[in-house]
């Protein structure tokens, strides 16, 4: 499945990617949306692999995402499942190269992942995790509807939880109209 917006093409991730994907995970700007040290190619692999098994096994993950005006795969966008406080979640997360930023990708990407998510999987509820902090991630959530609910702690670090509920991403329409709708 390729998802194409306006400047972007969203297609799944591949194991060759992993050095291109390495341009945003040894970004210090990028990782300190995470609190941790960029990546170096072992992690990045590893990263890479966790992932393609993810998708293997729920049938959908993250997509790499392609800057269409100069070709470059400058991040990744897509939907991972999660368990939150004991809950069974899907999340939509985003991590874009840093020389991109400021240009509403991260947005055009999440917002073209949101409507796959609710029209062709048919997820009725899609959540972001968002470390304290991280205004720039707060903004994108917010731009495709998300809400911020409870403040949760994963893996020793404390995260807003900002969630979207399917009928209210598209309230004015019909489940049928929504099925119907192009995802751009």
């Amino acid at each position: 499945m390729i998802i194409e917006t306006a400047r972007l093409l969203l297609r799944p991730m591949e194991a060759g990617d992993c050095l291109d994907l390495l341009m945003t995970f040894g970004d210090p700007k990028v990782m300190a949306a995470f609190g941790v040290e960029p990546f170096r190619e072992p992690e990045m692999k590893r990263w890479v692999a966790r992932n393609l098994e993810h998708q293997a096994r729920h049938g959908y993950g993250l997509f790499s995402v392609i800057h269409k005006a100069d070709r470059t795969l400058i991040g990744d966008c897509g939907l991972e499942h999660r368990e939150i406080e004991g809950a069974g979640e899907v999340e939509l997360g985003y991590d874009i190269r840093s020389e991109y930023w400021n240009r509403g990708l991260a947005t055009e990407a999440a917002t073209a992942v949101r409507n796959y998510a609710f029209q062709r999987l048919e997820q009725p509820r899609l959540v972001s995790l968002i470390r304290l902090g991280n205004g720039a991630s707060v903004r994108v959530a917010e731009k495709i509807g998300m809400h911020r609910g409870a403040e949760v702690l994963q893996s020793e670090t404390r995260y807003w939880v900002y969630a979207l509920e399917r009928q209210d991403a598209f309230p004015h329409e019909t489940a049928a109209q929504i099925d119907q709708r192009e995802l751009g």
